[in-house]
């Protein structure tokens, strides 16, 4: 499959959790091949791993999704219970970035390629998109913000506004791509094709976001917004309009799987799928 980059090509990263390190697999192969896009836009686990595409940290999110999980365990009920956060911010969002497995901010500054994170706004209920290069502080609000799962994460705060998981508004975010004019797309998801969410409405618990009846919505509208979504990707793929790299081998992993040897596999079909992509630049 030959996908020809123009300045019109857009690569658009899903989130999923830890199923996120088959993104990792696939921008490792692009960065292996030099390959980058005019527009990058990333929703929660997309966001994060696209900050290391931007920075050309090649290898930096296998080593903290997998290698730095073996030996911290920052995801579990402990955490929940210990931070009232299921994953360990402090170590993902400030030691990693800071001293473990420092983030290059110069590179990202100076990177000539847009970059958008998607979060959603608890108090609109809407997607927001940021696109930040040079604060380092602002760079890790936005992220963390964008990953911050709803009932397992506390709200995160962009510019002092309430924000949750980019997911819950724009988890495909093509259609804001397309806004902004990059019509040529690769999509990365990280589903098996054909995968659709419960049909049903997601139940809010009374006792969550009283405080945010837009948010509220927006939660329970989440599956049907995602097939909507999910639909109009294999619709624009069978019309040969994009082309969508997605996992071919059943998944097995969990939004937050622990089993490090399940994410290296997944990580490997990650790389393998990229690389039968063909990349034709005419940039």
């Amino acid at each position: 499959m030959v996908h020809y980059l123009s300045e019109r090509s857009g690569l658009i990263l899903e989130g999923g959790g830890m199923r996120g390190v088959f993104t990792c697999g696939v921008l490792d192969n692009l960065m292996d091949r030099g390959i980058r896009f005019p527009y990058t836009i990333g929703v929660s686990a997309g966001a994060c791993n696209g900050l290391s595409y931007m920075s050309r940290q090649r290898g930096r999110g296998k080593f903290s999704n997998i290698d730095l999980l073996e030996q911290y365990r920052y995801i579990g009920l402990k955490q929940l219970i210990t931070k009232g956060n299921i994953m360990d911010f402090d170590l993902l969002f400030h030691d990693f970035p800071e001293r473990i497995i420092p983030y290059h901010y110069d590179v990202l500054a100076a990177a000539e390629e847009h970059f958008e994170m998607v979060t959603t706004s608890c108090q609109t209920g809407k997607a927001c998109y940021f696109e930040e290069k040079r604060d380092p502080k602002r760079v890790i609000d936005i992220v963390k913000a964008s990953s911050s799962l709803p009932y397992v994460a506390p709200i995160s705060y962009v510019d002092g506004h309430p924000m949750l998981d980019g997911g819950i508004a724009d988890s495909i975010p093509i259609g804001r791509a397309e806004e902004r004019g990059y019509d040529n797309n690769v999509v990365v998801l990280t589903r098996n094709k054909g995968y659709r969410k419960p049909a049903k409405p997601s139940t809010v618990l009374p006792l969550f976001y009283r405080k945010y009846p837009a948010l509220r919505d927006a939660i329970r509208q989440r599956n049907a917004l995602y097939n909507e979504q999910i639909e109009r990707v294999e619709r624009l793929e069978a019309e040969g309009r994009v082309i969508v790299i997605r996992p071919e081998q059943p998944i097995v992993v969990d939004r937050m799987e622990r089993n490090t040897q399940k994410l290296l596999d997944l990580y490997n079909e990650g790389y393998r799928c990229a690389a039968k992509i063909e990349f034709v630049s005419k940039l």
